[in-house]
This record gives structure tokens, sequence and C-alpha cells, in this order.
């Protein structure tokens, strides 16, 4: 399955819980200065999700405050975009003099190696705790220039309508089931979660016909790959399919994936392919016979099968489903200390 780590503080004395919790978010967020009336006992949880460049946190927390000041900024803040979708409770972001409030499915999009301010409080006037899945992305990642996201900085978005909303319900399929994708899926699953995202980024900056070149074609392309994973069943699906559905010609089709360093056939085939080892590796599917899962995901030829199969692993698909341990999640040393201070947003 995918990579995942887990925080669970409840696991370690209500004294320490909040020193874990910071140790943790300075490792993989923004070192904010923090305030929360829940210091005695910071009952939260984390699960970070590896998708290759980027990371997709499951939080899980108190009601808090935080600000990373300037200083802080210049010794140690990392260049890292967040997009933050709020699950349950509000808050409010500061950035660039932009100030925004957020209550549940609205995203708040700011760059963590500059000063901002966040405040989250749960439902029930902050009795129950805030929750929020939020997307960690490299400066470098993003196919848009920094000065053209500056206008977005501290700005809510929606997360219940258009792109917003199928990146909203991405993330949290992936954040929440991280089980059910096979360690291959997780580059893949990163790039879908990036041309959303540059998407919806670009949407608000912009109407779509003023778009940058690379915005339009990655956005092109995530919609592609979207009805790709959504047909993959289809034994039917091919190329040309995939053109035609998408009103483009074929040689267009060709040329958009080539610049992935990559081909449509071969997209199709993998993602087939990850399918079968995910379900092959279930053991509450070790009961249905190989080729039925096969056919499941567009193999209905059981030699055909074998074959692809053989030559992407170096084994038919019985031993590889013979070979395959369980691995469950990994949890983070409570006891392990980290010098510097953070604290998640």
């Amino acid at each position: 399955m995918l990579s995942r780590t887990t925080l669970d503080t409840e696991q370690a004395p209500a004294a320490e819980r909040f020193e874990l919790w910071l140790d943790m978010v300075a490792r993989t967020a923004s070192p904010l200065r923090i305030r929360t009336e829940h210091a005695h006992d910071f009952a939260a949880r984390a699960e970070i999700v590896e998708l290759g460049p980027i990371q997709v946190v499951n939080y899980r927390y108190p009601s808090l405050e935080g600000v990373l000041t300037p200083r802080v900024m210049r010794e140690s803040a990392p260049e890292i975009y967040m997009l933050a979708l709020t699950v349950d409770g509000d808050g409010a972001v500061s950035q660039a003099g932009r100030s925004s409030d957020l209550g549940p499915e609205e995203f708040i999009f700011y760059d963590g190696s500059r000063p901002h301010g966040v405040r989250h409080g749960g439902d029930d006037g902050g009795h129950e705790p805030a929750r929020s899945v939020v997307t960690i992305i490299p400066h470098a990642a993003l196919p848009l220039p920094p000065d053209r996201l500056a206008p977005l900085l501290g700005a809510r978005m929606s997360g219940t309508e258009g792109i917003g909303a199928l990146l909203a319900q991405f993330l949290r399929q992936v954040a929440h089931h991280p089980e059910q994708y096979h360690a291959t899926e997780a580059v893949p699953l990163g790039t879908v979660a990036l041309d959303l995202a540059a998407t919806m980024l670009g949407r608000h900056l912009v109407a779509e016909d003023a778009m940058p070149a690379e915005v339009r074609r990655r956005a092109l392309l995530t919609q592609m790959r979207a009805y790709v994973q959504r047909h993959l069943g289809d034994a039917t699906l091919s190329p040309q399919v995939v053109a035609d559905a998408h009103h483009v010609s074929l040689r267009t089709l060709h040329r958009l994936f080539a610049a992935e360093e990559s081909t449509i056939a071969s997209y199709i085939r993998e993602l087939r392919l990850a399918r079968c080892r995910r379900d092959l590796a279930d053991p509450g599917l070790r009961g249905q016979p190989i080729q039925a899962i096969a056919a499941r995901w567009g193999f209905p030829d059981k030699t055909h099968f074998s074959r692809i199969f053989r030559k992407a692993h170096g084994v038919g698909p019985q031993t590889w489903r013979a070979e395959q341990p369980t691995e469950p999640a990994r949890i983070v040393n409570p006891s392990a200390s980290v010098d510097n201070r953070g604290a998640a947003d």
C-alpha cells in the first residue's frame, strides 16, 4: 500500500503530547509558533501519505492558533505551498495582506515559506477536534510561477463546486483510505493531485480561455486520466476512444502524453496492472479467481494477461499473488525527539 506515517499523540503520556505534535509538524510543515488551550493534553492524530513529490496529511487536532514570523521564516521555513481542506470545524488564514475565514469543505491556499497566521477550531465551541486534509506541495512542483500565484495567497476556494469538488473528493479518498492503493501508484496519484490543484488555482486566477498554455495542457491531461480511470474495466478502452471522448485528434492525444515521457497505451496498461496488483494482494479477495480480477480491470484474455503481467513483474500473477505479505501502517515512535518546533495548519 502507499507509504504512510502515523502519529497518534494519545499513545504518549498527556504531558508529552503537545511536544510530540510540534516535533512532527516541524518535520513536515511550516515551523509555526503555536498557542492552544489544550497543551496540557493535546490529543491529536496525523496520517502522512507520500505521493511522489507531495504529501497529503490527514489531521485531527484540538483548537489552536499559529504564526510564522519573519525571523523563523528566514531561518528554517521550507519552500512549500499548503493547500488545506477543512473537513470539520472552522478557522482563518492571513497572508500577504489578505485574511480569509473558512468553514467545512473549503480550501485555503498559502505559502509555507512566507509569514502567515492560522487559526483552526473544532465544532461545539472548540470542544470537538478540528479535522483537515492538507496537501504539502514543493514550490517547484506546481507549473505556475510564484508571482502568478501571489494573488491567491490567503484566499479561500470552494471544495463543493467544479474542479474544487473533484480535488476535495480525490484528496479525502487518498487520505482516508491509503490502504486501497499499491505503493507503485504513489507517483501517478501525486501527479493527478498536482494537476487538479494547478487547474483549480489557474481557474481562480484567470478565465479558462486566458489560462497559461501549460495549465490548459495539464488540465486536459487530468480530464483524460480521470476518464481512463473511470473506464479501466472496459476492454474496448483505447487511445482512439479517449481521443474521441475529448474531441481531439489521436495525434494531439499522443503529443500530450509524449510530453509526459509516456504513451496513452502504456498509461492504460500500467493502471490496469496496478488495479490487478492491488486486488491480487488483498487478503479479502483471495477467494476470487485471478482471471475474474483480470477481466474486471480490462484484461478479458487469460493468456494475454499472464504474458503482460510476467513481462512487467518477472513472474506470473499466481506466483506474485502467493508471495504478497500484509504491510501494516508504520507508527511514529512517540518517544522520538526532534530539535525543531512547529505546528499543524
